[in-house]
């Protein structure tokens, strides 16, 4: 189904106190990636949007922290059924501003769902604990929520990304405020109108439109208790040390090089679509696609299955559209660097036509490069775009040293048939998420989301169980009503 780009262009508000109302900052054009046309405008927030949105945070917290946790998920299930309800509307209006195909927006929307049907979950989940620890005397877990928490976004999952934090926050009884992509934010309108219509009170859920200058008044606000963060390593760097230099609580998730380990054994019609898929899909601009496939032995069956993959892909129809031209640009620098530096172009995705009628849009097809070398820029470097880099390695050990010595650590995969290799991999790879025959290994709720070295900083994961103590503090309780005839030390 071919996306529906907006006619018109789309006044995109803040939502403050239940209301819709503009920024009083600078105005900016959004443009479709698909085709270049105009389809919103937007007024970035000022500090005193800020503190408009935080005060009225505060307002709302405590009585929404108050109500009980099944109340707090009736809203939530409500939320869910707004969403599914909205499910292609929502998907057509966040690809055409993020250069999805229709699929991946849809897809895209439903994994975030799925992290709100955890979500629901934890009134059941996370009922804390209660010990008689001694005769008359019981020790308990009491969660409790932290306040007013931010979270800053990127542009490339302007659904899917919000939800891995907003409704486990709004579930533990924060109010929560979040600042879109600058470049994608369209999507939040519709999220902020499926809330409202959910029955979450005023104030509890609010979003702040703007740039940089938006992100560092929220992270500044002395009432902000936490801040999530999603997008790449330095400013995932630079949003942790200045949050925490203000003592914040700070999950700020980075960048990612992802490797693909290719052994002769894999069965070629899993490693070639498998391959294919993991760094085409969305463009390549999503921080699970593969990055670079390290080829080892003889693996050409292999090779030429995921250049058949790759080579049938259909612009528009199978993979979308990049963010903007200057991607496209630095894509083309990257790729042309690598060729004058000895890498052979296996498929030029340069050379690729855009879809009938979006010859103005932002528009790479899949681009393969083999005999690349580990010290080469382009086999370093997040490119977020459908570029693969194929290093050739004599034996798995020269492999994951290659996979080793990444700064980075956000994902990893292995294609064999050889459970005993594919453990080995799994044991080696410095990274917080390995796949085994899986090109794309994104964990599944309850299953955390989240790498390590600089693709991560701070503690924790930003999805599952192990969210929840970013999300709340932990009240410990003792408790004794009567002295106890048999005393002990504790007594």
């Amino acid at each position: 189904m071919s996306v529906k780009i907006p006619l018109q262009p789309i006044p995109v508000l803040n939502f403050i106190s239940g209301q819709f109302k503009a920024g009083n900052g600078f105005k900016q054009s959004i443009h479709s990636p698909h085709n270049g046309a105009l389809i919103g405008e937007v007024h970035h927030s000022t500090k005193e949007d800020v503190q408009h949105a935080v005060q009225a945070a505060i307002a709302a917290q405590k009585k929404w922290a108050a109500t009980p946790i099944k109340e707090r998920s009736k809203i939530l299930f409500n939320l869910r059924q707004i969403l599914m309800r909205d499910l292609d509307e929502i998907a057509h209006l966040k690809s055409s501003e993020s250069g999805k195909t229709f699929l991946e927006g849809k897809a895209g929307l439903l994994k975030g769902i799925e992290v709100l049907e955890f979500a629901t979950s934890i009134q059941n989940l996370d009922n804390g604990g209660k010990l008689e620890v001694s005769r008359g005397v019981t020790c308990e877990y009491r969660r409790q929520a932290l306040g007013v928490v931010a979270s800053i976004t990127p542009f490339n999952f302007p659904a899917m990304v919000p939800f891995w934090t907003i409704p486990t926050a709004l579930a533990l009884g924060n109010a929560y405020i979040w600042k879109p992509s600058e470049k994608t934010p369209l999507t939040s309108l519709k999220i902020a109108e499926a809330m409202s219509e959910a029955g979450l009170p005023e104030g509890v859920f609010q979003v702040l439109q703007g740039g940089t200058e938006t992100s560092q008044a929220l992270i500044d606000h002395p009432e902000i208790q936490a801040i999530a963060f999603v997008g790449s390593t330095p400013v995932a760097r630079q949003v942790y040390q200045r949050g925490t230099q203000l003592g914040k609580r700070v999950l700020a998730l980075g960048g990612a090089k992802n490797h693909i380990v290719l052994l002769p054994d894999a069965q070629p019609d899993i490693a070639g679509p498998g391959i294919s898929d993991s760094f085409t899909g969305c463009a390549g601009q999503r921080c699970m696609a593969a990055a670079v496939l390290l080829a080892v032995g003889d693996v050409e069956i292999h090779i030429q299955k995921i250049l058949e993959r790759a080579r049938s892909l259909e612009l528009g129809k199978d993979m979308g559209a990049l963010i903007n031209k200057s991607q496209i640009e630095f894509l083309n620098q990257q790729i042309q660097k690598a060729v004058n530096e000895g890498a052979k172009i296996l498929l030029d995705g340069r050379k690729a036509i855009p879809p009938p009628g979006q010859e103005n849009g932002n528009w790479m097809g899949p681009t393969i490069l083999d005999h690349v070398s580990p010290d080469q820029d382009i086999a370093k470097l997040e490119l977020f775009g459908p570029v693969l880099c194929i290093i050739r390695c004599k034996d798995i050990s020269e492999a994951m040293m290659i996979e080793n010595s990444s700064r980075m650590g956000n994902a990893c995969a292995v294609f064999t048939s050889s459970g005993t290799l594919a453990e080995k991999v799994i044991s080696l790879a410095s990274t917080g998420m390995v796949g085994v025959n899986v090109g794309v290994p994104v964990p599944r709720e309850p299953f955390s989301f989240g790498g390590i070295h600089e693709s991560k900083f701070g503690h924790g994961d930003i999805t599952g169980v192990s969210s929840l103590d970013f999300w709340s503090n932990l009240k410990k309780v003792t408790v004794k009503w009567d002295q106890q005839h048999d005393n002990n030390w504790m007594s």
